[in-house]
């Protein structure tokens, strides 16, 4: 007699085309309103000139899960290593930051002077590809020099410094600049590891490791489930002046529990583990603390109260809006926390109310830092709301604290024991089109001159990002770079790249030195900071499961 997952199988043959590839749909991870057109992956990735050579070889890491490795391109003469000079605010503040690109004027005033002083200096108009909502002139850039090696540009960096400018000496085929794209030679690597739900049997799923709080490498994530595969997954606190490093940065359900809220409305990678299925929408999330006296609002959940990474949350300053790699604030926050958070949550000045597995207060301290019992949350309140909490809060009394990730269409976020979401953004491909919505996910910032747009955007970095494919597959990505030996994608080329792999929707993961991939015990990508990079979290491939425990999954 068939498993209940074969028999499931093959009552949904035929329809899987049309129930596996529902993105921005009006529920939950296993719900569907849309079915894109069929996308067919490309003979060659959409990267770089069209002649160059590709190879890619394919492993079997267990039936349903395969690892692609694509070698693109090769060694390109005309790039090279030059100086890159930081250029002087136009702004009237004497302590306003130098930046990468600025006006045309400033410019080619800071490269006169550079020339004067001896130096052989250009100008160049750097002018992005154009996405779904920003692109075209960043701005200008001042360069200095042509050197074969990293090392030779040395003696240029002094030179620029001794003319009062700082400089760094960057390599040209990471520039990302529009109508150089198609005629770049690379060489590019990248792993791909595709998960087919009609033959898989294992578990998709994603993990933070022992606590939130702390961060550990993808490698530590996989072996301590002996994934047979996994990449790293969301965007992260690493600096302790951001909250607690690890935490994720951005919305974080793992074992059906909301562990984290989202940024704004930015995309989440849904994983239904038990149909191995993901899907992407953008989610947004509810919280509050209810007792006999009222209800109150919660303003986040597992991260230091007053300090919200990425911002996107209402009362945040300097901004309410997704705000990349920027810490916001806010002096009055009611934040709850789980068993999952660590073993001690933040200690600082407020109030910190203790429920135990019944929702019952066990105590109300005048400060905060304290251990979250089995089963229970702790509350913390600061600023204003510490009043409120107080006169809420009464020992031996209830207090029931509720926090769920609503979809797109405004309802509660449908989950199991497994279902994970990871955060990340943007948004890479929709539908089977291309749409990059950086500036609504907070890749754009006011008032910097486009210079953070260049480097994140712009530029070719390391990238991680996640999708599903017209048949429901699951496709996870990992493009290294800030090599010579694989240079990275920009966000318009790694959409290209989702669409010519064949994926009707994507997002951009997690980037730069936490990009990893792990198969088969070991790290099969090579990470950009020669050492593999702690991370928050990870989606992981989970070994095949008997069928008796399939069973309690159907």
């Amino acid at each position: 007699m068939p498993s209940p997952r074969t028999r499931r199988r093959l009552l949904s043959t035929g329809l899987a085309v049309a129930l596996s590839s529902a993105l921005l749909g009006p529920a939950g991870p296993t719900h569907a309103s849309e079915t894109p057109a069929p996308s067919v992956p490309a003979a060659h990735l959409n990267l770089g000139a069209a002649d160059l050579p590709e190879s890619r070889t394919e492993k079997t890491l267990a039936p349903g899960v395969t690892l692609t490795t694509i070698h693109r391109g090769g060694t390109d003469s005309s790039l090279f290593w030059t100086a890159e000079v930081a250029i002087p605010s136009d702004s009237p503040d004497p302590d306003a930051p130098s930046s990468a690109l600025s006006s045309q004027a400033s410019a080619q005033n800071v490269a006169a002077k550079l020339k004067a002083a001896g130096l052989d200096t250009r100008v160049e108009q750097v002018v992005s590809p154009q996405l779904a909502d920003a692109g075209g002139p960043l701005g200008y850039r001042v360069r200095a020099g042509h050197f074969s090696a990293q090392a030779d540009g040395a003696g240029t960096v002094a030179r620029i410094k001794a003319a009062g400018y700082s400089s760094s000496v960057i390599y040209t085929g990471w520039d990302g600049d529009a109508g150089t794209s198609s005629q770049a030679r690379g060489p590019w690597n990248l792993d791909v590891i595709t998960i087919d739900p009609e033959q898989y049997e294992g578990e998709l799923t994603a993990s933070f490791g022992p606590d939130l709080e702390k961060p550990e490498t993808t490698s530590q994530l996989a072996a301590a489930q002996n994934a047979v595969a996994g990449v790293n997954a969301g965007f992260f606190v690493f600096d302790p002046a951001a909250g607690a490093p690890g935490d994720p940065a951005g919305v974080g359900v793992y074992g059906g529990k909301t562990l984290r809220e989202p940024v704004g409305d930015r995309p989440g990678l849904i994983l239904n583990g038990a149909n191995n299925r993901a899907s992407i929408q953008r989610l947004t999330w509810s919280g509050s603390v209810s007792g006999a006296g009222g209800t109150l609002g919660l303003e986040g959940i597992n991260r230091n109260p007053g300090l919200i990474r990425n911002c996107g949350e209402k009362g945040d300053l300097p901004t309410e809006l997704p705000l990349q790699d920027v810490t916001c604030t806010k002096a009055s926050e009611l934040v709850a926390f789980t068993p999952e958070f660590g073993a001690k949550t933040p200690a600082g000045a407020g109030l910190e109310v203790t429920l135990d597995s019944h929702d019952a207060v066990t105590s109300v301290a005048e400060s905060r830092g304290t251990a979250v019992p089995v089963g229970g949350h702790t509350i913390q309140a600061t600023g204003d709301d510490v009043a409120q909490l107080r006169a809420l809060a009464h020992v031996g009394e209830k207090l029931r604290v509720d926090a769920h990730v609503v979809g797109q269409d405004g309802r509660q976020l449908t989950t199991t024991k497994h279902t994970s979401v990871v955060n990340g953004g943007p948004l890479l491909v929709k539908d089977g089109q291309e749409d990059v919505t950086v500036r609504r996910d907070g890749m754009v910032r006011p008032n910097d001159n486009n210079s953070f747009y260049y480097g994140w955007v712009h530029k070719r970095n390391p990238r991680t990002f996640a999708g599903t494919d017209a048949q429901g597959r699951t496709i996870l990505v990992t493009a290294d770079g800030r090599s010579t030996n694989s240079l990275g994608l920009s966000l318009k080329e790694e959409a290209d790249v989702a669409t010519s792999l064949g994926m009707v929707q994507a997002m951009n993961l997690d980037g730069g030195g936490s990009t990893t991939a792990v198969a088969g015990g070991a790290v099969v990508n090579t990470p950009s900071g020669k050492a593999e990079r702690p991370v928050g979290d990870a989606v992981l491939v989970l070994p095949t499961r008997s069928d008796s425990e399939d069973s309690n999954r159907d």
